[in-house]
């Protein structure tokens, strides 16, 4: 019979008096590193609900749901823990770069999937004319934040920013419904109802 070797016998006298090296987990709740990638967060100030995290999703974990059917549309963004796979992915294509953030939790064990999800709900803009959805109102208003004094080159997107800081009234109501005029170029429109606006203007002619 061979006897151990030094070291390895003082690597089991110092285990046997430091104790196990792994945690109790789950009796002791673990404490995750500082950059460990658990489940992602939707920020509801952050969020601009563009879409972007959903379109870089490999494991198609999270959902763009437009409610167009109330009296106020909304896009709702939600992530489906119950299929991520907890990449990254949505944090690191993230349009404003603070919209969604892996956080150090992982625990999510439950017997009930349907409990699992993180959801950011914002408000859409949509065509007055034919009630296309042009984009979230949360994302015009960054646009514009970014481009600043170019933002006035587009007219959804200044107009938005002026709604949004309320010095801009709804002045599209008591319009008659179907009549062109001037006032219509400061509306919230499509591209399509955009350009028969734009005709209109030039030519005095309905499109």
């Amino acid at each position: 019979m061979k006897y151990p070797k030094l070291r390895e016998l003082k690597e089991a006298v110092t285990a046997l008096i430091r104790g196990p090296v792994t945690t109790t987990f789950p009796a002791t709740p673990h404490t995750a590193f500082p950059k460990f990638r658990g489940k992602p967060v939707g920020d509801e100030k952050e969020c601009i609900a563009c879409g972007a995290c959903a379109e870089v999703c490999p494991a198609r974990a999270i959902e763009i749901k437009d409610m167009l059917d109330t009296d106020q549309p909304s896009r709702a963004v939600i992530w489906h823990y119950d299929i991520c796979i907890f990449c990254g992915q949505c944090e690191r294509f993230c349009t404003t770069q603070k919209g969604v953030t892996l956080s150090t939790e992982y625990d999510l064990a439950t017997f009930d999937r349907s409990s699992i999800f993180c959801e950011v709900k914002k408000e859409l803009a949509v065509c007055e004319d034919c009630g296309q959805v042009i984009a979230p109102k949360a994302q015009l208003a960054w646009t514009a934040r970014r481009l600043g004094p170019l933002a006035s080159g587009n007219f959804n997107l200044i107009y938005t920013e002026q709604k949004e800081l309320q010095v801009a009234d709804d002045i599209s109501s008591g319009l008659p419904a179907g009549d062109l005029n001037r006032q219509d170029l400061y509306r919230i429109l499509c591209p399509r109802c955009r350009h028969l606006v734009l005709v209109f203007n030039q030519t005095g002619k309905q499109p």
